[in-house]
C-alpha cells in the first residue's frame, strides 16, 4: 500500500517552505538509495528539495555537503543551492538525461567524463569555504567494521579477512597526492543536459586521491581493465607504467570495499525501502574479483 503523501509530515514540511511563492505538490524523487528526496515545480520552474539530517554512521555531515555543493557550482560542474536549513537542501532542477553505466562505457563520453573528474578536483577546492573534510577511503572502512561489530551484523565474520586485505591495499596505495574529491562517482550523480555534464550529491566530498575518484569510475560502472587503464592515463595525460597501474589497481579494490561495507551498515541502520541485502552480496563479489585481479598483477 502507497503512503499517502497529503499526511506525511516530510512531504508537509516541505510544502510549506517559505520559499515559494504559492501553494507546491512536492514529488518524489524516485532512485536514492540514502535520501528523501522531491522535485517542486513552483511558478513554472522546477527545484530539487534533498532532505535528511547527518548520517554518523556514513559521515555524512549536511554542513560538509553544503559547503562542497556549493563550491561545486561555483566551479560550474553542479546546479546552484537556493536554500539551505537543518534537513533540507533546495537546488536548480537541471533538465537532462541521468547517465547510466552503459553512458560511462560509452567512448563517445569519455573525453567529457575525464574532463569533469579533472575539474571536480581541481576547481572545486578553489571555492571551498569552512573545514576541510577529509574522504581516506580505509580510514571509511575501518569506521564501518566498528560500526558493523557494534551493530551486531550478521556480517562480523567477515571482518577480519575484509580488513587485513584493505590493509594490504592501502600499502598498496602508497604516498598519494591530495585533491577534493567526490567519493561517490556512481553513474547516476551524472547528468547530461545534452550540452555539459553535471555532478550531483556531494554528501561523501572530501580531500582524497584522485585515484579513488578513478576507481570508483570504472568499478561502479563495470568498466572493462583496458578501458579503466585508458581512463586513468587521460586524466594523467601520461602512459600508465606499473607502479600507477598497481597503485590504481588497490584504490579501485579498495573503492568496491568500501561500497561493500557501506551496504553492509545499510542493511542494519537504513530505514529507506531498499534491498541492502542483495547490494551487499553483489559488491561483495564484485570485490573478490577485483582484489583477485589485483594480488594477480601485484605478482607479475
Amino acid at each position: 500500500m502507497q503512503p499517502d503523501l497529503a499526511i506525511d509530515p516530510l512531504v508537509e514540511r516541505v510544502t510549506r517552505l517559505d520559499i515559494w511563492f504559492g501553494r507546491v505538490d512536492p514529488e518524489p524523487l524516485l532512485g536514492g538509495i540514502t535520501n528523501k528526496n522531491f522535485v517542486v515545480c513552483d511558478r513554472g520552474k522546477k527545484y530539487v528539495v534533498r532532505t535528511g539530517g547527518d548520517i554518523l554512521v556514513h559521515g555524512v555531515v549536511r554542513a560538509n555537503e553544503l559547503a562542497a555543493t556549493r563550491a561545486a557550482h561555483a566551479a560550474g560542474i553542479s546546479p546552484a543551492v537556493l536554500h539551505a536549513e537543518p534537513g533540507i537542501m533546495v537546488i536548480d532542477f537541471i533538465e537532462g538525461r541521468t547517465f547510466t553505466p552503459d553512458d560511462v562505457r560509452n567512448a563517445a563520453n569519455f573525453d567529457r567524463l575525464v574532463d569533469l573528474v579533472r575539474r571536480c578536483h581541481r576547481d572545486v577546492a578553489l571555492h571551498l569555504r569552512g573545514p576541510a573534510p577529509m574522504f581516506w577511503p580505509f580510514h571509511v572502512i575501518r569506521d564501518y567494521a566498528h560500526t558493523l561489530r557494534e551493530g551486531g551484523s550478521r556480517h562480523h565474520a567477515l571482518l577480519p579477512d575484509l580488513l587485513a586485505r584493505a590493509q594490504a591495499l592501502e600499502v598498496a596505495v602508497g604516498p598519494i597526492d591530495v585533491v577534493f574529491g567526490h567519493n561517490d562517482l556512481l553513474a547516476a550523480n551524472i547528468l547530461d543536459d545534452g550540452t555539459k555534464l553535471w555532478l550531483l550529491d556531494w554528501e561523501y566530498a572530501g580531500f582524497n586521491s584522485p585515484l579513488f575518484d578513478l576507481g570508483g569510475l570504472a568499478s561502479n560502472s563495470e568498466m572493462p581493465a583496458e578501458m579503466a587503464e585508458t581512463l586513468v592515463s587521460a586524466y594523467f595525460q601520461r602512459p600508465v607504467d606499473d607502479a600507477l597501474r598497481r597503485q590504481a589497481a588497490a584504490m579501485t579494490s579498495a573503492s568496491l570495499l568500501r561500497e561493500t561495507l557501506w551496504a553492509m551498515v545499510s542493511e542494519i541502520h537504513s530505514t529507506v525501502d531498499f534491498d541492502y541485502a542483495a547490494y551487499t552480496a553483489e559488491n561483495l563479489a564484485r570485490f573478490d574479483a577485483s582484489y583477485a585481479r589485483y594480488k594477480t598483477m601485484e605478482r607479475t
